[in-house]
């Protein structure tokens, strides 16, 4: 009877350094993503850290705040959620990396994201039987759940530029796509659907839309103009509709056909200057 009242305790304690799932979390969630998001591109573009500075004063940050997250017993709001912005700006990173300084498509990025992500919950599912964050309270699990976050940021990434950028759909699009979707498996959630892969489907989703709403909200907006075509010229208004057909046959549009078909991002991150944060 004692062990077994020491057990509980002990997991109660663990369990207070995972939040629990409510309306707040998701809002808190969706606006870290929004503010890593931002915080990559401005460190990146507007601060001119470029990539490679941007990575190591992150990752190293990040790896500070992970020990601190590790050593304390008990929820602590302020260590866990900074952790969460960190985690989305290295997740935006790597999927930066792989896209703007390997040239690695964004079709080829979001499928091997999904596939590690699908290794890591394997693995964990076979070592520890659960996937669920109510389960978390070991520190083995604990490494588990922060090794899988930092996936599904990078998986967010590169689904979110597949889908906003390279297939031109656009950041207001985007938001509505991926918020709809993200509402839609929140229902789902309340209509008593498979409640752990309903969260981690939920978890991925406000990587994009958060992202979506950062990008609306701080891009340039001749790049955030939307067309029937998404197809830009320099000496046309801003606002005019170009059709995809004649796009394609005057070879205005071979850039944009080039880019869905390969997988390629627009060079916002490098080329399209950003509005003042300041």
């Amino acid at each position: 009877m004692t062990t077994t009242t020491i057990d509980a305790t002990t997991t109660r304690r663990m369990l207070n350094k995972v939040p629990a799932i409510t309306a707040t979390f998701w809002v808190i969630k969706i606006l870290s993503t929004t503010v890593g998001e931002t915080a990559s591109d401005y460190l990146s573009v507007n601060a001119g850290l470029g990539t490679t500075t941007t990575d190591a004063i992150t990752f190293a940050v990040l790896a500070v705040a992970l020990v601190t997250q590790f050593r304390t017993r008990r929820y602590t709001p302020w260590i866990y959620w900074l952790c969460v912005v960190l985690v989305s700006v290295s997740g935006t990173q790597i999927t930066d990396f792989l896209t703007d300084t390997l040239n690695i498509s964004l079709y080829v990025s979001t499928v091997g994201f999904a596939v590690i992500l699908g290794i890591v919950f394997a693995v964990w599912h076979r070592q520890e039987h659960t996937l669920s964050i109510t389960s978390i309270n070991t520190s083995k699990r604990e490494g588990w759940y922060w090794g899988a976050i930092l996936t599904t940021f990078a998986l967010g990434t590169a689904a979110g530029d597949l889908a906003t950028e390279a297939l031109n759909l656009g950041f207001r699009n985007g938001t509505f796509i991926f918020g709809g979707a993200f509402l839609v498996t929140l229902l789902l959630w309340r209509l008593g659907g498979p409640g752990v892969l309903l969260f981690w489907i939920a978890y991925i989703l406000t990587r994009p839309l958060g992202a979506s709403i950062g990008d609306l909200l701080t891009q340039d907006k001749d790049f955030v103009q939307e067309t029937a075509a998404r197809v830009d010229y320099m000496d046309v208004a801003p606002k005019q509709t170009v059709s995809v057909a004649a796009a394609l046959r005057s070879g205005a549009g071979s850039a944009t056909a080039a880019m869905i078909f390969t997988g390629a991002r627009t060079p916002r991150r490098t080329t399209v200057q950003r509005t003042s944060f300041g």
